[in-house]
């Protein structure tokens, strides 16, 4: 019996052992969770903050839409050497580069395109002003979603064209017409926006929200408005893209020496004169301008919003 019992101790001290051999070998559980929250966090800040080159930059950002239009310029060219239209119908490019160099000489080409511009600002800011509440309250309220709702997305595919008329009528030759214009152009797109935001929230948000104390005004600063950024901001894009369709339709046809002269009012300017080389060159600024306000400003805060909430990969 005292060998058994021996044997028996002494397998009992054998596995003790191994046991804590095996516990000495097994990592700890709480430094793999610190281990993997650290990686995790290493993950979402693009591998510690590590710069792009500017190679890498250069090469991926700045030489393709270069590249798209030289081939666009050098097809243009040929086309214009194959004599598929007449000079009149389709100047080459340096014609149109020569009416450019013309707007410069004469101090007039950043006037145009800040008429046009300040026309455009102040009437987005306006409709923000305008569709953000509006939005809110379609989105919050049932009954008002029901009427108005159908109504916000019949005027956002009405041609903004379609307001001139009636603007004209309302308003006169004024910059009031331009302005009611834009408004009606750009603030269903912005509303819906919203509306798409808010309907996108999940519904624990709103109830934590109200948990914590968020009702009313508060609940719309600190959750809604929130949650819905994403939507919003692609609103806002959406309803920049329709202020500025809508203001070059109304300066095209609201003419008045008062106004000052915008891209639109020049262009109709050289389409009277039969001038084909500064109408391609006005489509161009036009052009230019939406696509530089989308770049310096809006692309860049989407950027910002999606991947501040993990929406969108770091660029490596």
């Amino acid at each position: 019996m005292a060998s058994s019992e021996t044997a028996a101790t002494a397998a009992e001290e054998k596995d003790a052992d191994a046991g804590s051999a095996e516990a000495r070998g097994r990592p700890d559980s709480s430094g793999d969770l610190a281990g993997l929250e650290a990686g995790l966090d290493a993950l979402d800040s693009g591998g510690g903050g590590d710069r792009v080159p500017v190679g890498r930059v250069l090469l991926t950002r700045v030489l393709p839409p270069i590249v798209a239009i030289a081939l666009v310029l050098t097809a243009w060219q040929l086309t214009y050497w194959a004599e598929v239209q007449p000079d009149y119908l389709l100047p080459s490019p340096g014609d149109v580069g020569a009416v450019f160099a013309e707007m410069w000489r004469e101090g007039t080409l950043l006037e145009y395109i800040w008429t046009s511009v300040s026309r455009g600002l102040l009437g987005f800011l306006i409709a923000i002003a305008v569709g953000t509440p509006l939005g809110l309250l379609v989105a919050r309220v049932k009954l008002v979603r029901a009427a108005i709702g159908p109504v916000l997305t019949g005027l956002q595919s009405l041609p903004s064209i379609a307001w001139v008329p009636a603007a004209i009528i309302w308003f006169g030759l004024t910059n009031g017409t331009i302005y009611a214009v834009v408004l009606l152009g750009a603030v269903p797109s912005i509303a819906n926006g919203i509306v798409a935001g808010v309907d996108q929230i999940p519904p624990l948000y709103l109830r934590a929200g109200r948990m914590l104390g968020a009702r009313g005004l508060s609940s719309v600063r600190f959750v809604l408005l929130p949650a819905a950024l994403p939507g919003y901001l692609a609103g806002l894009k959406q309803g920049w893209a329709f202020s500025w369709r809508s203001l070059m339709a109304a300066e095209l046809i609201v003419h008045s020496p008062d106004l000052g002269t915008g891209l639109g009012q020049l262009m109709e300017n050289y389409r009277t004169m039969q001038n084909m080389s500064g109408v391609l060159a006005t489509i161009i600024l036009i052009l230019v301008v939406g696509v530089a306000i989308d770049l310096l400003f809006f692309s860049p805060l989407e950027r910002r919003v999606l991947r501040s909430r993990g929406l969108l990969a770091r660029v490596s």
